[in-house]
């Protein structure tokens, strides 16, 4: 990896802008969130007897979380693309949230207060990730898949450490103690990352341009009359739709139909991840070589074929093996969506974009888990995977067909 940040506004090399730090600075912040997120995946059978919820309810957790972060994402892009010189604040803020809502749910008395909890991790996710992916794009924009990719990684560190501790937790404490814990690290991670991300929106005079906000909205308006860019938004939200129903059902099924136990449902939700660990980085490094579409249409068709064959394996060994084979396109996918959006976006208005089509996606992500719910709870499980098989395959047809250039880094 080279460590000098292929764009900086500083005359003398800031430490903190090389590759190394700050690709490894945000991907360890990210670890945070997403080890919070999926270890409350593992615990929703717990959650589901301790509030006496159905399917619906389960999935109307996973429903909060993507309106939360579509609410916030919206508004969000705008406000993070004009304090650029705050974005160091900003991360670091987002961190130590996380570790608010961890708190929040962990210590609710009632479904409601939990639901809020949820919110306040989502939304401060959800803000993470703009100044974060802007901020990787601009300083490396002709390795902007591998350097996303990397950043993905520490996401995918914490989906794959933290159901499985949660897993192994939940033998000797209840759910709520465990996600009261998981607050503490990341107050501290938030005090760390205001020295690490003090310079992380420095970038050349020209990519900076002072842009104002009517400015800003008429770019964003125009940005938004290209029909490729709203191919990409259909995208990006029907693979959103496809994992919020997946994560919610399959972790349902796996602890009231299987009967698993914690530490093995852990294990399981971790291997999901796991597989694909090593595959995000080098995908987003064949999409930087080939084209986005030359490493995503095969993925999100692998995972169309493989949700399928989950009716198909879904006892013992075979299920273990189907699952992990799953996971091998599920989460590298993601970074090379937003490299592809980065790929034909202003840099003025990136992030405002950015914003704009998360709101999009979260929203379109938003009903998914409920009508995963309403399947799961009035046919069964493999209703579900028939309904997320089908969301890939739809994803797969409309990223063929989008006309993206095989130029990376313009």
């Amino acid at each position: 990896m080279n460590e000098t940040p292929e764009t900086t506004s500083c005359d003398t090399k800031d430490l903190r802008l090389t590759a190394r730090v700050m690709v490894t600075g945000l991907a360890v912040g990210h670890v945070a969130f997403h080890w919070i997120i999926q270890s409350f995946v593992v615990v929703f059978p717990e959650i589901q007897r301790t509030f006496g919820l159905n399917s619906v309810g389960v999935g109307g957790i996973v429903t909060m979380r993507e309106v939360a972060s579509a609410l916030v994402s919206l508004p969000g892009g705008v406000v993070v693309d004009m304090l650029r010189k705050w974005w160091g604040w900003l991360l670091a803020g987002c961190v130590a949230a996380s570790g608010l809502g961890s708190l929040v749910m962990g210590i609710s008395p009632v479904y409601p207060l939990l639901l809020l909890g949820m919110a306040v991790v989502a939304i401060s996710h959800s803000l993470w990730h703009l100044p974060a992916s802007a901020s990787l794009s601009h300083h490396f924009p002709s390795r902007r898949g591998v350097m996303l990719s990397f950043h993905g990684v520490g996401g995918s560190v914490g989906d794959v450490a933290g159901p499985f501790i949660t897993g192994v937790l939940l033998l000797v404490m209840g759910w709520r103690g465990i996600l009261s814990i998981y607050a503490i690290a990341p107050f501290f991670m938030g005090f760390m990352a205001i020295w690490t991300f003090k310079n992380i929106g420095d970038v050349k005079e020209e990519v900076a341009k002072s842009v104002g906000l009517t400015e800003r909205l008429a770019l964003t308006k125009t940005l938004f009359k290209s029909p490729m860019l709203w191919g990409l938004i259909l995208v990006r939200g029907l693979r959103s739709m496809a994992l919020a129903a997946l994560v919610m059902s399959l972790s349902l099924y796996l602890g009231n139909d299987l009967e698993l136990s914690p530490i093995n449902r852990g294990f399981h939700i971790s291997m999901l991840i796991a597989v694909g660990l090593l595959a995000k980085p080098l995908a987003g490094l064949i999409s930087d070589k080939l084209g986005r579409k030359q490493v995503l249409v095969p993925g999100l068709i692998w995972s169309c074929v493989m949700a399928f064959l989950v009716v198909v394996f879904d006892q013992g060994v075979a299920l273990t093996i189907t699952i992990a084979l799953l996971g091998l396109f599920l989460y590298p996918d993601q970074p090379i969506l937003t490299a592809a959006y980065f790929d034909v976006v202003n840099r003025e208005v990136a992030t405002t974009g950015l914003g704009v089509v998360s709101c999009i996606s979260f929203m379109m992500a938003a009903p998914s888990p409920l009508i995963a719910g309403a399947l799961y709870d009035y046919f069964d499980f493999q209703a579900t995977l028939y309904y997320i098989s089908g969301l890939f395959a739809l994803a797969a047809v409309l990223f063929a067909c989008l006309p993206l250039s095989r130029r990376i880094g313009d």
